[in-house]
C-alpha cells in the first residue's frame, strides 16, 4: 500500500520527522501515505478520554486538514488500548471561552463544543475512517459513529455508557446515528441496557464494516484505495450518504444524487476514462476535467 503505516510518533522521534508528523497537544498527525492522514488520540493514560485538551485540539486539526486538498482520506484511531473512554471524570480540562460564566451556561457551552466534533467530522470533504483499537465508550461511541466507516480491532468494543453512569444514553448524536446504523431495536437496547458490543457482534450487526487484525494500516489502506477515485465523486458520494438521513422523501433525494452524477457525467470524462481503463486492463487514472 505504499509506505507502512508507522504508528504514533514519540516525543524523542518528533523533532527528525517534523516536516512529516506534527504534534498538537494531545493529538498526532501522520501521513504515512501522501493522501491519507492518520490523527491519533494520544492521552493513553486516560484511554484518550473526551477532555477538553484533547478534543479542542482534535477538533481544530480536523478543521486543518478538511482544508488540506491533498488530503483525501482522514482515518481517526486512539493510541494505546483505548479508542477513546468518552467523558473525562477525573481530569476533563477547561473548555476555551467560558470565563464570567454561570455553571449551567458552562455546561451548555461544553456540550456544545463536544457537539461539534460530531458536526465537523460529518461536515469534512474526506471520508473519514475510525480505527477503533479499543474500548469505544459512551462519548467514544458516538465519535466512532460519527465518522463514515469503522473498522474494528479484535479487542475493540462499543458501550453507550450514559445510562449506567445515571445519566441518559442519549449524547452526542448517538441517538440520530445509532439507529441509522443497526436498526431501531438494536440500538434501544444497546443504549437501555448499558452493556459492552464486543467486535464480532459490532461486525455482525452492522455497528462496524469488519474486523481487522491490524486495525490502522488497514483503514489506510481503504483511504488510498479511496483516494484513487475521482475527487469530486467521492465528496458527492459523501454529502449524499449523510443528506439521504435526513432525506423527507426517495423522490427528492434521488434527484439530488442525479444531479450530482450528472455534473460529473457532463464536466469531467471520467466515465470514458473509467470505459478505457476497462478495455486496457490497467487503472483509471480520473483527472475530473474535460
Amino acid at each position: 500500500m505504499g509506505a507502512a503505516y508507522r504508528g504514533p510518533v514519540d516525543a524523542h522521534e518528533r523533532d527528525s520527522l517534523r516536516p512529516r508528523v506534527c504534534r498538537v497537544n494531545f493529538i498526532l498527525v501522520d501521513r504515512p501515505v501522501p493522501e491519507v492522514a492518520v490523527v491519533t488520540l494520544n492521552r493513553p493514560e486516560r484511554m484518550n478520554a473526551m477532555a477538553f485538551d484533547v478534543m479542542v485540539p482534535f477538533r481544530e486539526q480536523l478543521v486543518e486538514l478538511g482544508h488540506d486538498n491533498t488530503v483525501r482520506a482522514i482515518v481517526v484511531t486512539g493510541a494505546g488500548r483505548g479508542f477513546c473512554s468518552g467523558a473525562d471524570q477525573e481530569s476533563a480540562g477547561t473548555p476555551p471561552y467560558v470565563d464570567g460564566l454561570t455553571r449551567p451556561t458552562y455546561a451548555l457551552r461544553s456540550m456544545e463544543m463536544l457537539e461539534d466534533i460530531t458536526l465537523t467530522l460529518r461536515r469534512l470533504h474526506q471520508p473519514v475512517i475510525a480505527a477503533v483499537n479499543g474500548a469505544a465508550i459512551g462519548g467514544g461511541l458516538c465519535l466512532s459513529l460519527a465518522c463514515d466507516i469503522r473498522l474494528a480491532a479484535p479487542a475493540a468494543y462499543f458501550r453507550a455508557a450514559g445510562i449506567n453512569n445515571g445519566l441518559t444514553a442519549s449524547e452526542l448524536g448517538l441517538s440520530y446515528l445509532l439507529p441509522r446504523a443497526v436498526g431501531s431495536s438494536r440500538a434501544a437496547e444497546i443504549m437501555l441496557t448499558g452493556r459492552d458490543v464486543d467486535a464480532e457482534e459490532a461486525a455482525a450487526i452492522g455497528l462496524v464494516s469488519r474486523v481487522v487484525e491490524d486495525v490502522v494500516p488497514a483503514a489506510v489502506e481503504m483511504g488510498r484505495q479511496i483516494a484513487g477515485f475521482s475527487q469530486p465523486g467521492v465528496e458527492l458520494t459523501k454529502r449524499t450518504l449523510v443528506t439521504g438521513l435526513d432525506a423527507s422523501s426517495l423522490e427528492g433525494h434521488m434527484q439530488a444524487e442525479g444531479l450530482g452524477q450528472l455534473y460529473l457525467r457532463i464536466l469531467t470524462d471520467n466515465f470514458e476514462e473509467a470505459t478505457r481503463a476497462r478495455k486496457e486492463k490497467r487503472q483509471p487514472r480520473f483527472r475530473d476535467t474535460r
